[in-house]
């Protein structure tokens, strides 16, 4: 009955860092503009910032940990960094050179990416309802990207640029998981992104053109404690992709997040969601519900 018990609880252990990192990434995204709307803070330093704060999280959970000095560790963890802050550096030049309500639509579909690479390379199975739930998420993280404008759709580098990012995330995703199937523990992967987003810096004052000055102190220090945030969600990423199938963590969380978002800049900036997002929070919050009740019922069935 332990035994079984134990099982049971494995199934579901990643629901509890799930939704921690919905919560953080979810004020996050409700908060992380205010450095550049306020006071015009360049992405590129956004970006050190952010590879700064991990840091902190980094330092928790490596402390009591053992940090595994395995090659296979090095190198899902170099991949999972390098993917993720690469990324980043990627969005912030695309966003220099295209419209975001192309790109970001493009971007969303990183959670398919990590689907289908779970499914094949991982041989993940889902249940029915649970492949329902995952269509679903997805398909609210479009519609959470999709902004009206009246701008003509063009083409250009950005397209690639969007392109590469959308992979380069749906693979960091998949990655996490193949590290924690290979025996790497949660510290260990982070802490190998944390190195990642901190050797990259000097790519990010290259695109800059320099270390930008002329801001006030508020500008770092508001991009610190938002960008925070931001760290600690994407240690609870790692947590919950050790815990659970890749190819229903990372559609939920894509899908949760936003939606906490929308329903925070409702109460702080009386900002009415679109449309679009109205359905992309009915699709979210039905798809997340099939996924985590087909999660609880095969864990009760373990337990039979």
């Amino acid at each position: 009955m332990t035994s079984l018990g134990t099982t049971a609880a494995r199934r579901t252990g990643w629901i509890p860092y799930a939704a921690l990192l919905v919560l953080f990434w979810g004020v996050w995204g409700a908060f992380s503009s205010q450095p550049t709307s306020r006071y015009g803070y360049p992405d590129g330093m956004v970006y050190i910032v952010w590879s700064i704060t991990m840091i902190i999280p980094a330092v928790a959970a490596l402390r009591g940990a053992t940090f595994d000095r395995r090659p296979v560790a090095a190198a899902y963890g170099l991949i999972v960094g390098i993917t993720g802050a690469g990324g980043q550096l990627l969005l912030f030049k695309a966003l220099t050179i295209g419209p975001a309500y192309i790109i970001f639509p493009i971007i969303a579909l990183s959670p398919a990416i990590t689907v289908i690479m779970a499914l094949v390379a991982l041989k993940e199975r889902l249940t029915r309802l649970a492949v329902i739930g995952v269509v679903m998420a997805l398909v609210a993280i479009v519609l959470f990207s999709v902004a009206p404008s009246d701008e003509g759709v063009s083409t250009g580098p950005y397209l690639i640029l969007a392109v590469l990012i959308c992979v380069a995330w749906g693979v960091q995703a998949y990655y996490m998981r193949k590290a924690a199937v290979a025996g790497v523990n949660d510290a260990t992967t982070f802490g190998w992104m944390t190195i990642s987003g901190l050797v990259l810096i000097p790519v990010a004052l290259i695109m800059m053109g320099g270390f930008p000055t002329g801001f006030p102190w508020q500008a770092p220090a508001l991009t610190a404690v938002t960008q925070v945030l931001n760290a600690v969600g994407a240690l609870f990423l790692v947590m919950a992709m050790s815990r659970g199938k890749a190819s229903v963590v990372a559609p939920i969380t894509n899908a949760l997040a936003p939606v906490l978002t929308i329903a925070l800049s409702l109460a702080i900036y009386q900002t009415i969601p679109s449309g679009w997002q109205t359905a992309g929070i009915v699709l979210a919050l039905a798809g997340s519900t099939l996924m985590v009740y087909t999660t609880e019922k095969s864990a009760e069935l373990a337990e039979v």
